[in-house]
């Protein structure tokens, strides 16, 4: 499963790669108001879409497989642990945790297993698009002269060196916007497991006397619970708010700013309008590749916190084999 992931990202990145070539020959038969080289490369597109459909449905069946197959091995492994010598009425964690293991076996294993799959798929078809795109970029593109006070200015590979430094500056913002959502998350995650958690107790907990005692009490706890689970989503949606104010503004300028950068080459007819298409799919490609970490940080950060929490049981067993192991 794991090859036929990897083909499957080689594979859609080589039809991607062939599609930039379909969309420079296109726009040059448009420009050309060339109806027979439009009709075939019309037909051209077809065959390409429907092999990049098949791939991306295979790539699908190659990825949730894999998942599935990681957590029912996480899973299994941890309910065996956890049920052994009932090892499950004796786990202690620190006091900041929750006291909800059945939650972290059950979503955040799920997390844990699900996210960096396609995290790794994802960061593959980035470094391979990188690699792949930026040839175009410095092919294409090539070098540009600029008139600056009179004086002829030349940038080397200019498309490249732009993209390269417009990543760069996207990437930091967002370090820097989105530095605390890993423990936004983590703390939402926790808060959440703990309002089941004190739920659960009291559903489960016997019966006594004192009715409407336990029953104010019972209700201030479980509402304190969820005032913590409200807290917590009202920093999730302002740290989510300001990591979009990044992703979603990229997603819109990325484009505009490579038809401008082409602009000048194409007006002074160095460029024909096929090729400044192709750069500006180009310049998105590599741009987008090169900013992953932009645009999978929130998942990143939610990832990190399922793998803490699944890691801090396993330590929680771990410890308590190591107890009961020391001489009495």
């Amino acid at each position: 499963m794991t090859l036929l992931l990897i083909a499957s990202v080689v594979l859609q990145l080589g039809l991607q790669y062939r599609l930039s070539f379909w969309s420079r020959d296109f726009f040059d038969a448009f420009g050309r108001r060339d109806a027979p080289a439009l009709r075939s490369e019309a037909m051209l597109f077809l065959v390409l879409a429907g092999l990049s459909v098949v791939v991306a449905i295979g790539s699908i069946g190659a990825r949730m497989t894999t998942q599935r197959q990681w957590r029912a091995w996480l899973t299994r492994r941890l309910i065996d642990r956890w049920l052994a010598n009932n090892r499950f009425r004796h786990l202690k964690f620190e006091l900041s945790e929750d006291r909800n293991p059945e939650f972290r076996i059950a979503e955040d294993a799920r997390v844990a297993t699900d996210a960096p799959i396609s995290m790794a798929a994802g960061l593959l078809s980035a470094a391979l698009s990188t690699i792949t795109f930026i040839g175009i970029l410095w092919n294409v593109g090539g070098d540009l002269t600029v008139d600056v006070y009179g004086a002829d200015l030349t940038v080397p590979k200019y498309l490249v060196v732009t993209v390269v430094l417009y990543s760069l500056a996207l990437t930091l913002g967002m370090a820097a916007i989105g530095r605390r959502l890993s423990k936004v998350i983590a703390g939402k995650n926790a808060a959440e497991a703990q309002f089941r958690a004190i739920a659960s107790n009291l559903r489960e907990a016997p019966p006594s006397g004192a009715q409407n005692g336990e029953e104010t009490t019972a209700h201030r706890a479980l509402s304190r619970a969820f005032d913590t689970v409200i807290v917590n989503w009202r920093q999730l949606c302002v740290q989510l708010m300001r990591t979009t104010l990044v992703s979603h503004g990229n997603m819109l300028a990325a484009p505009i700013i490579g038809w401008v950068l082409c602009a000048p080459k194409y007006l002074a007819g160095a460029m024909s309008l096929g090729e400044v298409a192709q750069a500006v799919a180009a310049f998105v490609m590599v741009q987008t590749a090169l900013n992953w970490l932009v645009d999978n940080y929130p998942g990143l950060a939610e990832c990190m916190s399922s793998v803490n929490r699944v890691a801090s049981l396993l330590v929680a067993l771990d410890e308590l084999d190591d107890n009961k192991d020391k001489p009495q």
